[in-house]
């Protein structure tokens, strides 16, 4: 039996969930509102650097959850090697958003919102964020905490 991969630093995790965040579209995005138990979808995203932004219809279940409760969670990767995201969701219009958000979501998502009647858009501001790939990375996965991010990048 081959020894355990070993656990990676701070810094490097923290570097990990920079590079998903920037070379993947796709994730999984968990809602849930007043009276109504979870609800999970999966979902495109582009990040920006500081936020993720996805969009959905206007009058899904997801988007009446978010009205409803801001709070959200977003898995991005495999059960071997995941980035869990804390977030808060903000409901933004079609019209209510910038051409280079829109843009960068298109390119993203292979959809452009702009041109789907009855969409919106969804911004996703982590709050925390948990890399982990094994047993060995439990403790100390959380690589941002109240919207900071923790530890240096690798260098």
């Amino acid at each position: 039996m081959s020894d355990p991969v070993p656990a990676r630093s701070l810094a490097e995790r923290r570097q990990a969930a920079e590079a998903k965040l920037r070379e993947s579209s796709h994730c999984w995005l968990a809602t849930a509102g007043d009276g109504r138990g979870p609800h999970l979808i999966p979902v495109s995203f582009w990040w920006d650097g500081t936020r993720l932004t996805t969009a959905t219809f206007d009058d899904s279940v997801t988007a009446r959850n978010i009205r409803a409760q801001p709070k959200v969670r977003v898995s991005v990767g495999t059960t071997a090697d995941v980035l869990m995201i804390d977030a808060t969701a903000t409901i933004v219009p079609v019209t209510g958003i910038g051409p280079s958000e829109a843009d960068g979501y298109a390119r993203a998502s292979r959809t452009d919102p702009r041109q789907v009647p009855g969409f919106a858009y969804v911004r996703l501001a982590p709050t925390r964020m948990q890399v982990w790939r094994n047993a060995a990375e439990f403790a100390g996965r959380t690589v941002m905490r109240d919207g900071k991010w923790l530890g240096r990048p690798a260098d």
